[in-house]
């Protein structure tokens, strides 16, 4: 366990994606490890933001898994935590949109969050 005090880490969030996290439909999210989240944690808080907008919705980490690469983080999370709109097929290309290949070969992370009350 960390001794370091839960912190909170702005990212950007497409819109449709926004909404999902927004409504509570989407518990998982997807992002590449970056270094720079190397020490997100359960505990902190993310503020989503819709680039190039004031609109934020805050939620708290549960959990951080890692993973070698988005067919495995779908497979363990299952897909309709991660997007409860689209089939797994359809969210690999769009993950893959997002992150090209040279990305995904950092590795997968695969974020539980869930709304702050």
């Amino acid at each position: 366990m960390s001794n370091t005090a839960p912190r909170v880490h702005e990212l950007n969030l497409y819109r449709q994606y926004f909404d999902l996290v927004a409504s509570g439909e989407k518990t998982i999210e997807v992002r590449v490890r970056y270094p720079h989240l190397a020490d997100l944690a359960s505990g902190d808080t993310i503020r989503f933001r819709i680039k190039g907008t004031d609109e934020t919705c805050e939620v708290k980490v549960r959990r951080v898994t890692e993973y070698r690469d988005f067919e495995a983080l779908l497979d363990g999370e299952g897909p309709s935590n991660v997007d409860p709109t689209a089939t797994r097929d359809e969210q690999l290309v769009r993950i893959r949109a997002i992150y090209p290949p040279e990305k995904e070969a950092l590795g997968a992370l695969a974020l539980r969050i869930g709304l702050l009350s």
